[in-house]
């Protein structure tokens, strides 16, 4: 508890006494300075501190709640663009199993964020307890979106919302990579995502086809690959068997309408 508490009164106090200096310093400096404060036997303690850190500071999204979320908390048409940072995680079977450092690191950097007054909004979704979301969204871990959603202006027009998404390595990400994306402003690096697929401005979304396309593409995601073969079978069957089977029943009604001899037809004359 000691430790804990060392750990966490050091980031206000270290803030106050650099001031003057640049926030991608401030954020290193503090690494270190909490580096120093945590010896190695002390990981699991500081793990869990972390974690309930980013409990109260990161606002996990469903597919019930991500849009009520994700809306910009002010109305004022002079106000920038409000920023979140998305991570993406997953399990065994999204993550494969690779994303448990991931989560660790996220917790670190959520703890660090919050001593931030200018850091971005966190939202956490998992993808193996979220499936319908992440395909809603054609979204996989291990990622962070930084989205920044733009307040309507005073003529009620609505700027476009702009998303990056992050990619993160499963074994070389660290709390402080997470925080530079903000610092540092790694998202910039990133090309502007954009298609029908887009979850506030794609054409899927503005029709209302955003949440049925997920329930789809859920569907078709879990469905085994012997049943895909299967089906694929079966209609290269039928097609072949009209291919093969149309000229020979023609053969076939031909021999069935001609004559099996005797007297010819009326209409024709005698031999």
């Amino acid at each position: 508890m000691r430790l804990s508490a060392s750990l966490l009164a050091i980031l206000p106090l270290t803030i106050a006494a650099q001031q003057q200096k640049p926030l991608g310093e401030n954020i290193q400096s503090w690494f270190e300075k909490a580096k120093s404060y945590i010896p190695n036997a002390a990981s699991a303690p500081i793990a869990s501190t972390a974690a309930k850190a980013a409990a109260s500071n990161v606002v996990p999204l469903t597919k019930d709640n991500w849009q009520s979320i994700l809306t910009p908390s002010t109305s004022d048409p002079f106000q920038g663009p409000e920023s979140w940072m998305v991570f993406f995680s997953g399990e065994n079977k999204t993550c494969y199993g690779k994303c448990a450092e991931l989560e660790q690191a996220w917790n670190e950097s959520a703890a660090l964020l919050a001593a931030d007054p200018s850091a971005p909004k966190l939202a956490y979704v998992n993808c193996d307890r979220q499936a319908i979301l992440c395909a809603t969204w054609a979204a996989g871990p291990p990622t962070i979106w930084h989205i920044q959603l733009p307040v309507v202006q005073a003529d009620q027009s609505k700027p476009a919302t702009t998303i990056r998404i992050v990619g993160l390595n499963t074994t070389t990400t660290t709390a402080r990579d997470i925080v530079q994306i903000h610092t540092e402003k790694m998202y910039e690096k990133r090309p502007v995502y954009e298609g029908a697929l887009h979850p506030f401005d794609g054409w899927v979304a503005k029709y209302g086809l955003l949440t049925p396309l997920g329930y789809t593409m859920f569907a078709f995601a879990n469905v085994p690959s012997w049943a895909f073969m299967i089906g694929i079978s079966m209609f290269s069957r039928y097609i072949m068997s009209k291919r093969v089977g149309g000229p020979q029943q023609q053969v076939n009604q031909a021999q069935r309408s001609a004559p099996l001899g005797g007297a010819p037809p009326a209409n024709e004359p005698a031999r």
